[in-house]
């Protein structure tokens, strides 16, 4: 098989293997592309609220610039925690309210009491 030249650097190949699928790669990607356009966005406004590129590069585009930094491991994914779904929380309230009409001690209420 025949490789050719990309215009992409680094490959994306190279960087599908630091996270789990292509969509992760892209969110990660955008993300980081954004926190760098608000970087530059603010630079002459002296806020320093945002994280400067990571890494030197010849790059002016941020996205590139992202992807580098994650070819390099200096931006990592990582994973975030499962959100309860609205109707398991709906659902414990609908509890707490329950229980504190009935007049039944509710379990903080129980630790507390012990």
């Amino acid at each position: 098989m025949r490789r050719y030249d990309t215009l992409m650097n680094p490959e994306i190949e190279g960087l599908l293997d630091t996270t789990d699928s292509k969509f992760a790669l892209v969110v990660l990607g955008a993300r980081r592309a954004r926190q760098i356009t608000s970087y530059f966005g603010q630079l002459g406004e002296g806020l320093g609220a945002s994280v400067p590129p990571q890494i030197t590069s010849t790059s002016s585009k941020p996205l590139s610039i992202a992807f580098e930094e994650v070819s390099v491991e200096k931006i990592v994914p990582i994973e975030l925690p499962d959100e309860p779904e609205v109707e398991e929380v709906l659902m414990a309230e609908e509890e707490v309210t329950a229980s504190e009409e009935s007049g039944e001690d509710s379990p903080e209420d129980q630790d507390e009491s012990a």
